[in-house]
């Protein structure tokens, strides 16, 4: 039957396309349903295209400071619209390699709007009409859009969302970005880079990546300051008004309860997100959902048998790397093997303004309270002979590790390319790795990832270049 499949995938983001191919890898017939491109949010409107803007913000900073380097140059500046142009041609080109991919595994590819339905069958609805394909299982994957608050509801031309950030016309002179988590943080810097007043707002008093380690937060804090970005924590948006084509933005600091109004020309909200779950039958179908999140076991099976969920549907991590690992998981336990329960006491953070950001494990905080006991160790890349050649030594690698084994439990970066770092962090916690054996770890010299075993020699006073 052309309409029967063994797993039928709702999304092809970065959740479901890498399920979908694992899924064909083990000799499932495989479809997915997909209303847009191919790859989602991510690969279209998240992950790949912000990092070409901010790829382009980076180079036109080091022409900014080419004399640094003792090269001269002149006459330089950016076209806005090449810079957003790039952005669409890199996510254009991810999206084709998907496409490559579906057609290499033999992937059905169904468009239009997925919707469950009883008996395992999934309509596919367009323009034209709508189609019904069954499955033996059924995996949603239909991801997240940008959270909407009652107070900030984005319009597209002066409360934008991270989309529309991405797409801009012209480039304004002046933003407000609400929120200081990763999303705030990326466009805040690459706004500001391109010349643009930024004001941050962050409800928490952390001001900037409140989930971050604060010694972490500290330093980007002094950088944005540097670049004049500027940063209001403890502050909400109380009122949003349009007011001769600008935007009137009442904010009120949380700590005195003082009000003060700026105007800006854009108000962006980066305030989180929320889940794709509404109008795709799970009410029909009587799947459990918490908040809008769907209710998944380790495996990602809902309550109903044969339907499954990962990614930014259900309340784990939203983070591409992790959807792609549920999905893996999710088809390899239908395939019948004894797949790993993904730990997410382990996951990686990235986050790619400048300087970058990268952690994985508890924050000092946290290490304190689950084990009391503690060993910190930090190494400044002010100390690192590759960083200071580089031209860009600010930032610091911290390293927590638990007293009595001396096991890692944290590790926090910031500072360049330390989301290239990070990865070694990741296997060595689930190696259950210790602070002696990563000090007897030789590591490359002059390299700014050496800068890790230093800090881990640093916790138990062994620490050679400081």
């Amino acid at each position: 039957m052309e309409n029967k499949f063994d797993i039928i995938v709702l999304g092809s983001g970065p959740g479901g396309y890498v399920a979908a191919i694992r899924a064909s890898q083990l000799g499932f017939k495989v479809a997915v349903v997909e209303r847009e491109s191919l790859g989602g949010i991510c690969l279209n409107w998240g992950c790949i295209p912000t990092k070409a803007l901010l790829k382009s913000a980076q180079v036109y900073n080091y022409v900014r400071h080419s004399k640094d380097y003792g090269v001269n140059v002149s006459g330089f500046g950016f076209d806005f619209d090449a810079v957003i142009g790039r952005s669409r041609g890199v996510a254009d080109k991810m999206s084709k390699g998907i496409e490559y991919l579906f057609r290499k595994n033999k992937i059905t590819v169904l468009n239009g709007n997925g919707r469950l339905s009883k008996n395992k069958t999934v309509l596919v609805e367009t323009e034209s009409g709508s189609s019904e394909y069954v499955a033996d299982h059924i995996i949603v994957a239909t991801g997240a859009r940008a959270r909407q608050l009652p107070n900030l509801m984005i319009d597209d031309k002066y409360i934008i969302g991270y989309r529309k950030a991405m797409s801009l016309e012209k480039i304004p002179q002046s933003m407000l970005v609400v929120g200081g988590g990763a999303i705030g943080v990326e466009f805040a810097y690459f706004y500001a880079s391109m010349g643009v007043e930024v004001t941050l707002a962050e409800f928490l008093k952390q001001g900037l990546l409140p989930r971050e380690d604060s010694e972490v937060s500290k330093v980007l804090a002094r950088s944005f300051k540097k670049e004049n970005i500027k940063v209001k924590a403890s502050t909400s948006v109380e009122k949003v008004e349009v007011v001769d084509g600008k935007c009137k933005v009442s904010l009120k600091n949380m700590e005195n309860d003082k009000t003060e109004e700026i105007n800006v020309d854009i108000v962006l909200s980066a305030v989180g997100i929320s889940p794709n779950t509404e109008n795709i039958g799970l009410e029909e179908l009587g799947i459990k959902t918490t908040n809008g999140f769907i209710e998944v076991d380790e495996f990602y099976r809902t309550n109903v048998s044969g339907i499954y969920a990962i990614g930014d549907v259900i309340p784990t991590p939203a983070l591409a790397h992790v959807a792609s690992a549920e999905g893996i998981c999710c088809v390899e336990k239908i395939a019948g093997h004894e797949p790993e329960v993904i730990d997410y006491n382990n996951i990686p953070s990235n986050i790619y303004c400048s300087p970058e950001v990268a952690s994985v494990g508890l924050t000092e905080d946290k290490a304190k309270e689950q084990f009391g006991e503690i060993k910190v160790g930090r190494f400044p890349f002010t100390a690192s002979g590759k960083a200071t050649a580089s031209g860009d030594n600010e930032g610091f690698v911290k390293l927590i590790f638990e007293a009595k084994y001396g096991e890692l439990v944290g590790a926090h970066f910031i500072g360049q390319n330390v989301t290239e770092m990070i990865a070694e962090m990741v296997v060595f916690k689930k190696l259950e790795g210790t602070a002696h054996e990563l000090i007897k770890s030789i590591h490359p010299h002059p390299t700014i990832s050496e800068s890790i075993m230093e800090a881990a020699a640093a916790a138990y006073d062994e620490v050679i270049h400081l």
